[in-house]
């Protein structure tokens, strides 16, 4: 269901369950497996979350919901749900999501949870539980979403186009579906050419400041700073700087 691909420090994931990628427990537990696992890999320095087909991912599989009816069975369920986003947000590598069609529900959870986000013409983002008696993720859209647009989306079941997401500045481009790709990975191999330990601790500086004061994230960047400054990577920074050439990064 999910395509692993890595080449030149990029990992390419591809949700691939015909026809909408829907989410089944299987489908998000392979998932949030391979996003845990390109933390630790030494060969990613950044990755790339899309979807297979016309649709980037329609949300959770209706038609194969499982029996909730034991006891514990929904806790269970909810907390495997939840994890997914957890795995993208701490993943020690930067994720670009390629919005490459229709992200709905738990797939608008997928693509909120990732650091950047780039999406085709044909793609739409939505939050549609409400015509099926469900509630969708409000919590995870209203975090790079409006007030206004996340509630019209949550009671109207309103699907917002790809171009009025870049009209507001929520999303990076809104492209030609046959360029999409190849603009995201034009990105991703400019991340990946930076220090990965420069990557990590801004990654994590992004992630921890998102809920703190002014002052407490600030000092947060600030310690994180003083870290990086002492590392090879950083004194490879400054040398390759000087010496008016190409850095060469090991991570260090």
């Amino acid at each position: 269901m999910i395509k692993l691909e890595v080449n030149d420090y990029i990992a390419l994931i591809t949700m691939d369950n015909p026809p909408v990628n829907a989410q089944s427990l299987e489908f998000i537990q392979e998932l949030t497996h391979i996003f845990d696992e390109i933390s630790d890999r030494d060969d990613v320095r950044v990755a790339v979350l899309t979807g297979a087909g016309k649709c980037f991912s329609a949300g959770a599989d209706l038609k194969n919901r499982p029996d909730l009816s034991a006891p514990g069975a929904p806790w269970k369920r909810n907390r495997i749900v939840r994890e997914i986003s957890y795995s993208i947000i701490e993943c020690n590598k930067p994720v670009i999501a390629a919005v490459n069609g229709a992200a709905l529900g738990a797939g608008l959870g997928l693509v909120a949870s990732c650091d950047i986000i780039v999406a085709s013409e044909n793609a739409v983002f939505g939050l549609p539980e409400v015509d099926v008696g469900l509630m969708g993720g409000g919590k995870h859209a209203a975090r790079i979403f409006p007030h206004s647009l996340v509630r019209r989306m949550m009671l109207t079941g309103y699907r917002a186009p790809a171009s009025e997401l870049y009209r507001r500045g929520i999303i990076e481009e809104c492209l030609p579906q046959d360029q999409l790709l190849p603009w995201v990975l034009e990105m991703a191999a400019n991340i990946a050419s930076k220090s990965p330990l420069a990557t990590a601790f801004a990654k994590d500086s992004m992630r921890t400041i998102e809920n703190m004061t002014l002052r407490d994230g600030y000092r947060y960047e600030q310690n994180n700073t003083h870290k990086l400054s002492q590392s090879e990577d950083a004194k490879e920074a400054i040398n390759a700087f000087k010496e008016k050439r190409q850095p060469v990064f090991k991570g260090k």
